[in-house]
């Protein structure tokens, strides 16, 4: 069986995949969801020295202590930084890597260059008392809502595990040096609703980089899909493993 590692994005914690976790294990496979530094357990960790790198050496060193191979690495929104670099450091153990409404960068980018809009958060960050630290996204009018929640109930449990990003996270860039991560396969999955104006989604090329024809899956919800369609979800990834 597979082991599937969920990696959360940006502002949240490993704890946003509580309602998928159970479904894919179910179907026997191992499931690891952490919180990266500075997030859910880890949040006392944040500091100025956080960025994208540790959370990639998160991941690797995740990987590498509990002998992970055969990996099905999930990655949702800015955490497609985070797979990409981190299976670029340990290829052989990654069987498929899986953006998830994510960032899909290629090397030498950072998330300001894949997504413009993010700059402006680091440029309205650093004009706070807090220069380092970028607040979680607000809650916007339906169909958009927080991370694309509209639910009262789910809302309120997404506060419950938000917290700030590290400005580093968002400027470090991402390492893509090396050609073996080319032969991973790669699946899309893509939230179709409530997409906010100016997080415009970089078109999937036709052919993935190795080769095969590009895999891409939508789910019609919200940016935080683990959150609002679970089973959904769980279902396409069960696909994959």
């Amino acid at each position: 069986m597979s082991t599937y590692l969920l990696v959360h994005g940006a502002w949240h914690s490993g704890q946003c995949w509580e309602r998928v976790v159970p479904l894919l294990a179910a179907a026997g496979h191992r499931v690891v969801a952490p919180s990266l530094t500075g997030h859910g357990d880890k949040a006392h960790l944040l500091s100025p020295e956080v960025g994208l790198d540790t959370h990639v050496d998160d991941v690797v060193r995740l990987i590498t202590e509990e002998d992970l191979t055969e990996v099905v690495l999930v990655g949702h929104s800015y955490a497609g930084l985070v797979i990409s670099s981190a299976a670029n450091q340990v290829p052989d153990r990654i069987a498929r890597l899986v953006y998830l409404d994510a960032m899909v960068p290629e090397d030498g980018e950072s998330a300001a260059d894949v997504l413009p809009v993010t700059q402006v958060l680091i440029d309205l960050a650093a004009k706070s008392d807090i220069a380092w630290r970028v607040p979680p996204l607000p809650e916007m009018p339906p169909p958009s809502g927080l991370f694309g929640i509209t639910d009262p109930a789910d809302a309120a449990w997404l506060r419950t595990m938000l917290s700030d990003q590290s400005v580093r996270c968002l400027q470090q860039p991402v390492r893509l040096d090396n050609p073996a991560v080319n032969a991973i396969p790669r699946t899309h999955i893509h939230c179709v609703v409530g997409e906010p104006e100016g997080f415009p989604r970089r078109p999937v090329p036709a052919i993935q980089p190795n080769g095969t024809p590009a895999q891409v899956w939508e789910l019609a919800t919200g940016h935080d899909c683990m959150i609002t369609m679970p089973v959904e979800l769980a279902e396409l990834l069960l696909k994959l493993g």
